[in-house]
This record gives C-alpha cells, sequence and structure tokens, in this order.
C-alpha cells in the first residue's frame, strides 16, 4: 500500500461524541476531551473518518496525545500519517520537544524516533497536564521527540 493520505482539522463540538466513541474504542482516556475540545483533531480520508488525535502546545513544549485509528483502518499506516500531521502542526506552533504517555504503543513510537525518558525529565507545564496527572497510570511509558 501506499502513504495514506490524510486531512487534519481541529474538531467542532458536533465531532466531541464521534472522538470519544473512538478513543473508547481504541482503549485511551477520552475523560477530558469536552473540556479541551480545541486541543483535537479529527483525520479524514476523502469522506472517511479514520482517526483522531490530540496536540497541546505550551510554548516549546507540547503534549501529543490521544492517538488513535478506527479499527476498520489499523495495519494501513494511518496511524503514521496521523502522526506526521499532527507533529507538523507542532511544529507550526514553535514546539521543539514532544512529550507523550503510552501503555501499549511503546514500539510504534519508538520506530518514529521517540525516545523513552523519565517522567520527571519532563517540563512542569507538560507534567500538570490531565494526562500526566489523572488519566494516564504512573506505569504509563513517557517518551519525548525533538522536533528541531
Amino acid at each position: 500500500m501506499t502513504d495514506p493520505s490524510i486531512a487534519l482539522r481541529p474538531i467542532e463540538r458536533g465531532d466531541i461524541d464521534r472522538v470519544e466513541a473512538l478513543l473508547a474504542a481504541g482503549g485511551l482516556p477520552d475523560d477530558d476531551v469536552r473540556a479541551k475540545p480545541e486541543c483535537f483533531f479529527l483525520a479524514r480520508d476523502g469522506d472517511a473518518v479514520v482517526g483522531a488525535g490530540g496536540l497541546e502546545a505550551y510554548g516549546s513544549d507540547g503534549l501529543l496525545r490521544s492517538v488513535v485509528v478506527a479499527e476498520p483502518y489499523r495495519g494501513r499506516g494511518y496511524g503514521g500519517a496521523l502522526c506526521d500531521a499532527l507533529e507538523d502542526r507542532a511544529r507550526e506552533r514553535g514546539v521543539g520537544g514532544l512529550y507523550l504517555l503510552t501503555t501499549t504503543a511503546a514500539g510504534f513510537f519508538r520506530r518514529r524516533g521517540y525516545e523513552t525518558i523519565d517522567r520527571e525529565a519532563v517540563p512542569p507545564a507538560v507534567r500538570q497536564t490531565t494526562e500526566f496527572t489523572d488519566l494516564c497510570p504512573d506505569s504509563a511509558t513517557c517518551m519525548r521527540l525533538d522536533l528541531g
């Protein structure tokens, strides 16, 4: 298969239920989608919604979160395309270091160039997000990508 092409767009209020359903189906936390809709994006391939993801920027640091591909589209390259698009958005916002927590996808992100780091090495603004304080367990793998 050739690399999939996606269009990434910020979610609107009418998309919140869909994003929550995608996250729940992917086993990802969805507790704060309604509180932070401005942080979430839908990924489309034509008319099909293939996934969703979140990006929070805190100056030159950012949090990549809630990256999910809908079940029928998994294994076809959409996860990488979605991450590429979110990482590009982060660069456009001046983010130089992108952080994430994962309980299931460390290998995927490692292949993308993310490195495992200690949570204590994460900048305070990112460490104080709900993703770090409430939503992800302490056992989650913490990773960083240098976008420079």
